[in-house]
């Protein structure tokens, strides 16, 4: 697996006893499993138009993912937004 510089940083940190590992509190939990379920409910539903190569393309790039089409799709514009999935130039 391939780290970038941040994630070495943390895996070094910790190697290296420099980090002490804590449980979370109840409060911090619940936070968090908030935020998880408000990550992945989805409230909208949209209608779009694709050339049929692309549909085709994205099924089979779903098909070797093992996971729904409309899955990928929905991954790579939640990408795209939060900048992880940057345009080629």
């Amino acid at each position: 697996m391939k780290l970038d510089k941040e994630e070495k940083e943390i895996v070094e940190a910790y190697e290296n006893g420099l980090m002490n590992i804590v449980d979370p509190s109840q409060g911090s939990k619940a936070a968090y499993k908030r935020a998880a379920e408000n990550t992945f409910r989805k409230d909208r539903r949209i209608t779009i138009r694709l050339y049929d190569h692309d549909l085709k393309g994205i099924q089979k790039k779903a098909m070797e993912k093992g996971i729904p089409y409309q899955t990928l799709i929905a991954g790579m514009i939640h990408q795209y937004i939060e900048g992880d999935l940057i345009e080629a130039n």
